[in-house]
């Protein structure tokens, strides 16, 4: 049986990423003493990596696919081709951003006013390219963890990650500049999207996961609206959505359906009923292919 060779993240992305190939119909099973994960695909040959190792893996055929976020294909260099981004990260679905951080006191407001200066980070090559665009000569030392608490005692700044800035205020840093803007995303190899099999496969986990992805958060409805009231039941439908609308075996009778986000259907449910909706049923929704 042919297969498909997956680098899988392991650490931060692992149970978002775990949760998002379950919705695009790919079950993964992690036995917490194996790398090799089993999984209900069996075209699928899956290792669980270090997200940073991914890219440089999948250069090198070691993986046929992989997942890995933006900024450890830029840190890593690695060439790979990228087949789609995906916008999910640890705790929520938005991009994540490398800032440049400081001592909340420190007189620091902009990278300029570190130079000569030393700063820390994990990202090393990112940061040597972002100084030298802004023709800031700095020393830039790599950071084994617990970045957050070097500064100041340790070095001036650091570049680091982070979602929401929560953690760098808890650790009264101030951010002073992004760096980098980072997502998931779905990189392959040169020479397996040589491979028509396995092209046609990463292309189809591809369209899986974005489907997924699209259907974060929305939920489909289905009701049955008489005739008469059927203009007053789209009123109440937000304006960007277009509903289908099919007819009933029962005369003067249609059922309408239509996806929305999940956060506006506890208000407009109530409102739906008072139009004239009945039979009113929401479902969750797995994939949406656009």
């Amino acid at each position: 049986m042919k297969k498909l060779k997956l680098g899988f993240p392991k650490g931060s992305l692992q149970e978002s990423t775990l949760a998002l190939f379950k919705k695009a119909g790919v079950n993964i099973y992690v036995n917490e003493r194996s790398y090799f994960p089993s999984c209900d695909d069996e075209e699928l040959e899956i290792m669980l990596v270090r997200t940073q190792e991914i890219p440089k893996y999948v250069e090198d055929g070691v993986f046929d696919v992989g997942l890995a976020g933006y900024d450890w294909i830029v840190e890593s260099g690695a060439k790979v081709k990228e087949v789609t981004e995906l916008i999910y990260a640890k705790t929520g679905y938005r991009p994540v951003k490398w800032v440049l951080a400081v001592s909340e006191n420190s007189s620091f407001n902009k990278v300029a006013d570190l130079k000569n200066k030393r700063i820390a980070t994990e990202v090393v090559n990112i940061v040597r390219k972002y100084l030298r665009q802004n023709k800031v000569k700095a020393e830039v030392e790599f950071s084994w963890g617990a970045t957050e608490a070097k500064v100041p005692d340790l070095v001036d700044a650091i570049v680091e990650l982070t979602e929401t800035g929560s953690s760098l205020r808890a650790n009264k840093l101030r951010i002073i500049d992004t760096v980098l803007q980072s997502t998931t995303r779905l990189i392959a190899n040169a020479a397996a999207l040589r491979d028509n099999w396995k092209k046609r496969k990463i292309e189809n986990l591809a369209i899986l996961l974005k489907g997924a992805l699209a259907a974060e958060g929305m939920v489909g409805l289905k009701m049955n609206v008489a005739d008469p009231n059927l203009k007053k039941v789209l009123a109440v439908l937000p304006a960007l959505k277009n509903p289908t609308v099919s007819g009933l075996t029962k005369k003067g009778w249609v059922a309408l359906e239509v996806i929305m986000e999940e956060k506006i259907v506890k208000r407009i449910i109530p409102e739906l009923k008072r139009a004239g909706a009945q039979g009113i049923i929401e479902y969750p929704l797995n994939k949406v292919i656009y």
